[in-house]
């Protein structure tokens, strides 16, 4: 089936612990699946979904709006008056057209526990502008803490009730929490190298969050795909959300705090997302209600403005080997031989890939050869080296300096003039 199809290929070329998907046609739920090899974790487990959190900040400040409470022409310093960015629009923080710097000042907020609003709007007195205001799209997780804190301040309550009282409640969306529920995947990123897990912060973003804190299903967030498309009486009408959906210039490909994807002649709004850890990705058809979610647990692997296109459209599935972690600890003799080596100008990856020794071209990911560790020797068995022996040249002080094979020399950097190459 195109969608089995579709996600083994996801997890097998994005090396992700963990990744679970769901379609729905026609506003529907036809199809969901999960491949993990982290116990426990299954297609009804909680992710983190990172800036699809901004989409439900959108909504929430549009209602606002819409109740004649604010408009999108208004400066946000008329609900915030000491940000040091007090004449950006709601409309420019929507669409990130304000000029602002991407990110706060202050500690990486995605890694770190975050402090209150009084806090991040001291922190941020406008001197990291990067452009004038309209001059072009610059994405903005600032202006999102922004808009929430604007949100807190006219419903008389904090951002995250907000959001539970006016959207998830509503749409019954019990499955999305501010923080991780039991069954959530855990935050994780992969070695490039030696294909081992690390452990990723499962921080509380403080006055962040409308930009990124949410955790969530892809059975709720079906449930808001589909709320994307049609609307909802109780929370927001069909007619705004198209208002949202139109992009706003100079973005060509981003509307009110909605991301816009081609999908052959078709436009389809809703936002990916990505923390430590996780990565995500939400889009519908307005026009047909067909959606597609899918939520990982890693860092970096999902390509999430491609997903659509691969259970929506007619992209060819490209097979990829399923693939699992390094659940052994690295040799030493291997660890030190991992990372980017060069053969001449060529860069090559050598990783740790099921008890063997990989080596691949950086610009293609092909694999050219592969190497058995065995008493303390590597032989190549898969590739030009077949058969042949990877020899470990070390310095004075025991340090590997060079690798050499059958008279191919292998340098950490190109052609290393202190590296002496075969007579």
């Amino acid at each position: 089936m195109r969608y089995d199809d579709a996600l083994a290929s996801l997890q097998g070329a994005g090396r992700l612990p963990s990744v679970s998907v769901a379609v729905a046609r026609a506003g529907v739920p036809v199809w969901s699946g999960c491949i993990s090899v982290v116990d426990g974790v299954t297609s009804a487990s909680s992710y983190r979904i990172g800036s699809i959190t901004k989409t439900m900040t959108a909504v929430l400040v549009l209602q606002l709006r819409d109740e004649g409470l604010l408009g999108l022409d208004d400066p946000i310093g008329s609900v915030v008056p000491e940000t040091g960015y007090a004449a950006a629009t709601v409309r420019e923080l929507l669409s990130h057209t304000s000029g602002m710097q991407s990110e706060p000042v202050g500690p990486w907020w995605e890694r770190s526990d975050g402090g209150d609003a009084s806090s991040l709007i001291a922190a941020n007195d406008g001197s990291g502008r990067v452009a004038a205001a309209g001059e072009y799209y610059h994405y903005s997780n600032l202006g999102f803490g922004l808009l929430g804190e604007a949100v807190a301040r006219l419903r008389g309550v904090d951002w995250w009730t907000t959001v539970e009282t006016r959207l998830l409640a509503p749409l019954g969306m019990a499955g999305t929490s501010y923080h991780p529920p039991t069954n959530h995947a855990p935050g994780r990123s992969v070695d490039h190298f030696a294909h081992t897990l690390t452990d990723e912060p499962h921080t509380d973003t403080g006055a962040m969050a409308p930009a990124g804190q949410a955790w969530s299903t892809v059975a709720d967030l079906l449930r808001w795909a589909d709320f994307l498309a049609v609307g909802h009486p109780e929370v927001l009408s069909a007619s705004t959300l198209t208002e949202m959906a139109a992009p706003v210039e100079p973005a060509d490909a981003y509307g009110l705090g909605l991301r816009l994807v081609d999908l052959a002649g078709r436009t389809l709004v809703g936002h990916t997302g990505s923390m430590p850890g996780f990565q995500a990705s939400l889009f519908v058809d307005r026009s047909s209600r067909d959606a597609v979610v899918a939520l990982t647990n890693a860092t970096t692997g999902l390509r999430p403005d491609r997903v659509p296109a691969l259970f929506l459209g007619a992209d060819p599935i490209v097979a990829a080997e399923p693939w699992a972690p390094t659940s052994e600890p690295v040799p030493t003799a291997v660890r030190e031989l991992l990372g980017v080596w060069f053969w001449g100008n060529t860069a090559l990856g050598f990783e740790w890939v099921g008890g063997e020794l990989d080596v691949r071209d950086l610009r293609t990911a092909e694999r050219s050869d592969r190497f058995a560790l065995d008493d303390g020797q590597f032989t190549g068995i898969d590739g030009y080296h077949r058969g042949e022996r990877l020899r470990v040249h070390r310095g004075a002080d025991g340090s590997v300096v060079h690798l050499e094979c059958a008279t191919f020399v292998y340098t950490r950097a190109p052609y290393d003039p202190q590296v002496t190459l075969l007579p």
